[in-house]
């Protein structure tokens, strides 16, 4: 015979295993929102600061002359990367205004329930 804190123990590794079956608690929902808010933003600014970060250094390679002899070519290459990385944050912050803007209303809702309750 099984005692209760068996009972319990199998109780909890049996819900590990059983899928959600309910839907969605607030809570669940507003982080998910919020992910949604975030994340388009937070990859953009690592993808564009990476590659205006990629294009400046090979700039500054071709500037000082380490992969060829264009220092012309490598100051042009620099001043763009420069100006890409200059971008990345306006951009990124525009990008998330802007989500946040379009997802306000249900994020404000699902936390005003959230707190009320």
């Amino acid at each position: 015979m099984m005692t209760n804190a068996e009972k319990k123990q199998v109780a909890k590794i049996k819900g590990q295993y059983v899928a959600n079956e309910g839907a969605k608690t607030k809570m669940e929902e507003l982080k998910e929102l919020h992910k949604k808010v975030k994340l388009p933003a937070r990859i953009f600014g690592y993808v564009f600061g990476t590659i205006g970060a990629l294009v400046l250094g090979t700039g500054m390679c071709l500037a000082m002359e380490v992969i060829g002899d264009l220092m012309a070519l490598g100051i042009v290459v620099g001043v763009v990367g420069i100006g890409l990385v200059s971008l990345t944050y306006p951009i990124y912050k525009k990008m998330l205004k802007s989500r946040k803007n379009k997802y306000a209303k249900q994020i404000i809702g699902l936390s005003d329930s959230l707190l009320n309750e």
